[in-house]
């Protein structure tokens, strides 16, 4: 339940439209619902300004659409890393859900229209763009304004070059890479823009499954970088957008 819906809540209780054991009906469920097998977060949103993220990977189909029925009413929701017959069944529950197959991703709900600062998703290869996806559909959920660019890893450093400008105008940059995972050094030494590093699993044997790009980011000369667990572009979403709206002043009176 986000703030807005709080607001609105309290001013039809102030106008005598709602009794107040009608509001706390509504309320009860704060800070979390507990189905047994999950315990919902309802709070999530008005206490961090993000929904809550469904993490689908070995959860039955139904255990996921049960979680979706009990948070929809109250939030967005981000389901991640959701098996391709539990996608088809929220689509087909959910006909406005916006999937993306090549993600594993689904988001039910609505993008807020008011956005907030900007943050740039770059990737070294077209494979990275699963991740990517999730970072943008994450950092967009929580009212922030998104760039996505694909394919500008540093075997054609010319590529990188081509995008410096757009680079530097955004609030913050997520870089997203596998193999050796040198972008985020590359860009780091080129711009003042705050970097989000995100190793993933692509490459070969040596690549060690995202190993090798992450220790490359962990151990970078280049200053200004943060750096995410491996594939994991939900936290790098969050985050870059969590950072802008702090230095934004978002929620402030």
């Amino acid at each position: 339940m986000d703030k807005n819906k709080i607001k609105k809540l309290l001013e039809e209780v102030k106008k005598g439209n709602k009794s107040i054991k009608e509001a706390l009906t509504t309320l009860e469920n704060l800070p979390f619902m507990d189905l047994g097998f999950a315990k919902i977060d309802s709070h999530r949103e008005l206490r961090m300004g993000a929904p809550e993220a469904i993490y689908c990977m070995n959860k039955t189909t139904s255990q996921i659409i049960q979680i979706i029925k009990k948070m929809k009413n109250d939030s967005n929701i981000i389901a991640t890393r959701v098996p391709e017959k539990s996608l088809k069944k929220i689509k087909d529950t959910y006909p406005d859900a916006k999937i993306y197959p090549e993600a594993n991703l689904a988001f039910i709900g609505k993008f807020p229209k008011k956005t907030i600062g900007k943050a740039i998703i770059v990737t070294a290869g077209t494979s990275d763009i699963p991740i990517a996806r999730e970072s943008e559909v994450t950092a967009k959920s929580m009212g922030i304004e998104v760039e996505t660019i694909f394919d500008v890893g540093i075997s054609g450093i010319h590529r990188v070059l081509s995008i410096r400008n757009k680079l530097k105008e955004a609030d913050i940059a997520i870089v997203i890479a596998g193999m050796e995972g040198a972008l985020p050094s590359v860009i780091a030494g080129l711009i003042d823009t705050p970097i989000i590093a995100v190793p993933t699993s692509v490459g070969y044997g040596a690549s060690f499954k995202g190993i090798s790009p992450l220790l490359t980011m962990l151990n970078s000369c280049a200053p200004g970088i943060c750096v995410m667990n491996i594939d994991n572009g939900y936290s790098a979403g969050f985050f870059a957008a969590a950072v802008i709206k702090k230095i934004r002043g978002e929620g402030k009176e």
